[in-house]
């Protein structure tokens, strides 16, 4: 997700500074992917350029900012996107095992073990924050945080599987 995208979002429920901005997404995310005020206001001028969003007047100190027409169909068209693999990041450990495989004296083996302890020990605490009552965005989000954790999992199963095949 593009932090451009996360902005003209919150901007559509009506206009905002941007410290309100970043404690709204922080909320809305459960503080998974931390904003720096810096990378908010940065954006938010990169968006003030594309004609997405205006600058209102300075209040109390403060410089609100408001979605334009033009912000709102960015808006809609990134909602009517789907996301496409290749935009996601690159996945460290699926990076990390293809290397160790291919180094000499690395135990891939014992990475694996310890990344899978890792992984359980994260999901452990996803189900431990799961029973706790939560506000709609920040549950789908730690949602998305359990299934890819169990993904994770599986994944590593398959991996020890063909190590061991392979041996």
């Amino acid at each position: 997700m593009s932090v451009k995208h996360g902005l003209l979002a919150l901007l559509e429920r009506g206009p905002a500074y941007g410290y309100q901005l970043r404690a709204a997404f922080d909320s809305a995310t459960g503080g998974t992917w931390p904003l720096n005020i810096g990378q908010v206001y940065t954006t938010l001028s990169r968006l003030e350029r594309d004609d997405l969003v205006t600058a209102l007047p300075e209040s109390e100190g403060q410089r609100p900012y408001e979605i334009t027409a033009q912000g709102r169909a960015e808006l809609k068209k990134w909602f009517a996107s789907p996301v496409r693999h290749a935009d996601r990041p690159r996945d460290e450990v699926a990076i990390k095992l293809a290397l160790a495989v291919t180094t000499p004296g690395v135990d891939v083996a014992e990475i694996v073990t310890t990344q899978r302890t890792a992984t359980m020990r994260t999901l452990q605490e996803y189900a431990r924050l799961r029973t706790e009552p939560g506000e709609l965005p920040w549950l789908l989000v730690l949602d998305a945080m359990i299934f890819q954790a169990e993904a994770e999992l599986r994944w590593l199963d398959h991996c020890e599987t063909s190590l061991t095949r392979r041996q």
